[in-house]
């Protein structure tokens, strides 16, 4: 005992309650007083617990154990455990309610690591009946409580007491505040009340990101597509909260639930690695990992990649989210790939860039060695916008592949701007990219470009949705900067490029369609424009100038009638020169990589892709076949045929006469074979074997590509945050 306060120790049920009071001699005098008219209890005259029905008549030293005791008594009665039977131990439901001044029990929050128990428990505490209110002084007032409940619930049962009441505590510190010197006017206690344990799914109610993953997506969209509901869905990656909206990310988790009882094995099926969250705030990290070892008959290569990460989701209040991943990967590939890595080696002796990663440093004996960093922060001023700052990949469209905006090329840093209302869905990305080829480094330095995108949704009928996009890109010569012409989210590119000069921007147009046929049944497509000549079309002499592309594919969901089986048909057409520029720097690339679809220009290709899923199982079944053109590059042969989109069209093979696929063409024919199993649903871990089968056959091999027929036998552990694009 110290003589300036003194320390109480009470327990309700097995848990220990210790509250602290600290005040002038006066506040002591009228404690000791009441010590000895009857006994040391928690709670004075000054404040009263509120009271049962079967309560009243105890003392005031009785009242506190009483409320507690009936409380539990109450719920109990009230309350029936969803799971009959149910024998796991470790389970609870944490809840933060107040008795307001007509002594109605108000609940604020409900935590649970179950919806099903949150949800009863709810039931239970809405029967609650009125009670004489909690006074303070002698005047009714509020109590607010902080109480973990250990389901079922048992005879004998007992709660875990946070906090009683924040009232109490609230008026303690008023009289510090009063009574203390003023180097001590605002000192309170407040880190006792900080609770730190009540994550419950507080990511898939958020506006986190989804991170991009083809078999990921697939079952999103299936729900997203049913006929007469307002979802856009082209614009990718998604937030957990949009998904939500659509497809229960809940309920999904809850039923891929394993019964584990101890922390390791929670951890390993269930559960993030790590789980925090408050009234105010929630984070979770999950270490991760993408092993893969594997074997290239061709090249006679044992492959692997060893990639360790990190991955983390947060959020600050309602409005603001954020995310991050960290990873360091070595690795072999096979021949292909390895050859595609090589040929978009960066200025500055670095031996190459792996596609959708970045940039490799050499690690010996044909290992490389990249880095990937991403990351974001996301806030929502209100529920119609969002605006997110941050460094990673985007999406636009609904098929497997994008003409418009893809994740094929490295993630890259940006500022993204949404507005979702009525029918309507508008995104604007203002990013920064890289031209790393060795003829185009000035001073030693990677030369930036910059690009605008606006790309607007609009559901036109329950059936119906079309989108418009619009793209320029631009240099920072002249020490121009980010041109603030294009800062203007309405504006129309083609007519600010004329203002700054015909060479200054290299705009895209394009539009975008879907039409669900059936809840089962989505049509898709592409169009893209780039410096679209009307007279070279109506001509039909296949000028150079015409650059256009097109997409046209279809999804059928629960295809025969087998659920959660999905088919996709996909063909996309690209004429030569697309997506290439005049001035060379201006091409719709990202350091060495496509910023559209991995193939470049000068090409068509079908896809018929099937997608299986049942609980935790996966199967995938892909088939690509499609024809490239070429550069030549032999015999004297340095003409562009259109096919590169690093290619100069100063060097173009023709005006006029161009055909879609022409120069050094070459057959294409990719299959692969996927199965895996998800081992944790929270972090996305799973295990998966594949075989992929890999033929080109051009007319001239050369230092690009050459005739060759490869299977790869790949099996691996990984972390599902980032796809992998072999089929290229």
């Amino acid at each position: 005992m110290k003589f300036h306060g003194f320390s109480i120790f009470g327990t309700v049920g097995k848990t220990s309650i210790f509250v602290t009071y600290q005040g002038t001699m006066k506040f002591l005098y009228t404690l000791l007083f009441l010590t000895f008219s009857s006994t040391l209890f928690a709670q004075s005259d000054i404040e009263r617990f509120p009271v049962f029905e079967d309560c009243k008549g105890n003392t005031s030293k009785q009242l506190e154990d009483c409320f507690y005791s009936a409380l539990y008594a109450q719920l109990k009665n009230n309350y029936q455990h969803p799971v009959k039977n149910d024998t796991l131990t470790d389970q609870s439901v944490t809840i933060r309610f107040e008795v307001d001044r007509d002594g109605k029990f108000v609940l604020i929050r409900t935590d649970a690591f179950k919806s099903s128990l949150k949800e009863e428990m709810i039931k239970a505490f809405s029967k609650l009946p009125v009670i004489e209110a909690p006074t303070f002084n002698g005047d009714a007032t509020f109590m607010q409580f902080i109480l973990n409940v250990p389901v079922p619930m048992k005879e004998s049962g007992s709660f875990k007491v946070y906090s009683n009441s924040q009232s109490t505590i609230d008026k303690q510190n008023e009289v510090k505040r009063k009574e203390d010197s003023l180097a001590f006017a605002k000192a309170n206690e407040e880190y006792n009340t900080i609770i730190s344990d009540q994550y419950d799914n507080h990511q898939l109610r958020s506006d986190a990101i989804i991170p991009l993953s083809y078999q990921r997506y697939h079952r999103y969209e299936a729900a997203m597509n049913r006929v007469g509901n307002n979802a856009h869905t082209a614009v990718k990656p998604y937030t957990f909260n949009y998904v939500d909206q659509y497809f229960d990310l809940e309920a999904e988790r809850e039923s891929l639930l394993k019964d584990r009882k101890t922390w390791l094995g929670r951890k390993w099926h269930n559960e993030h690695f790590f789980e925090l969250a408050g009234e105010d705030y929630w984070v979770v990290i999950d270490p991760g990992v993408d092993l893969q070892v594997g074997k290239d008959s061709r090249d006679d290569v044992t492959t692997y990649n060893n990639t360790r990460l990190v991955n983390v989701s947060g959020g600050i209040g309602d409005q603001i989210t954020f995310g991050a991943s960290i990873q360091e990967s070595q690795a072999r590939f096979p021949g292909f790939f390895e050859r595609d890595v090589i040929s978009r080696a960066p200025d500055g002796g670095n031996p190459g860039i792996v596609p959708g990663r970045g940039i490799a440093e050499d690690g010996g004996d044909r290992i490389f060695d990249y880095p990937v960093a991403t990351g974001y922060v996301n806030y929502k001023p209100s529920k119609y916008f969002d605006l997110q700052l941050g460094h990673g990949q985007h999406f636009i469209g609904d098929g497997y592949r994008s003409l418009v905006l893809s994740d094929n090329s490295q993630p890259f840093p940006y500022f993204k701007l949404n507005a979702k209302f009525w029918k309507l869905d508008y995104t604007v990305l203002y990013t920064s990219l890289r031209d790393v080829r060795p003829e185009v480094t000035a001073d030693d330095s990677f030369r930036t470009k910059f690009m605008t995108h606006h790309y607007l949704s609009w559901n036109a009928t329950k059936r119906l949705n079309l989108g418009f996009f619009e793209s320029v890109l631009w240099q920072d010569d002249n020490q121009r900067g980010f041109d603030f012409n294009y800062l203007n989210p309405v504006i129309f590119y083609q007519t600010v490029e004329l203002e700054t000069g015909s060479r200054g921007g290299n705009a895209l147009l394009g539009l975008t369609a879907k039409y669900k046929v059936s809840d089962k049944v989505t049509a898709y497509g592409q169009l893209v424009l780039d410096e679209f000549s009307g007279g070279s079309v109506v001509s039909g002499n296949g000028s150079y100038q015409n650059k256009s592309a097109y997409q046209l594919g279809v999804k059928w969901q629960n295809a025969f009638k087998l659920p959660n089986l999905m088919m996709q048909l996909e063909y996309n057409r690209v004429r030569p020169y697309t997506y290439s520029h005049n001035t060379v720097v201006l091409n719709y690339g990202n350091s060495n990589q496509a910023l559209a679809h991995p193939w470049g220009a000068n090409f068509y290709e079908t896809v018929l892709i099937g997608r299986y899923t049942k609980d935790r199982w996966y199967g995938i079944a892909k088939a690509i076949y499609g024809e490239r053109g070429y550069d030549v590059l032999t015999d004297g042969d340095n003409a562009f045929y259109g096919g590169n989109i690093y290619g100069t069209e100063d060097d173009r093979i023709s005006d006029n006469g161009n055909i879609t696929v022409q120069g050094n063409i070459s057959n294409f024919f990719y299959g692969h074979l996927e199965a895996g199993y998800v081992i944790n649903p929270a972090s996305r871990l799973k295990v998966f074997g594949q075989v992929i089968y890999r033929s080109s056959n051009p007319l001239t091999n050369n230092s690009v590509v050459r005739g060759e027929s490869t299977t790869w036998l790949n099996l691996g552990l990984r972390t599902d945050i980032m796809n992998w694009s072999f089929d290229r």
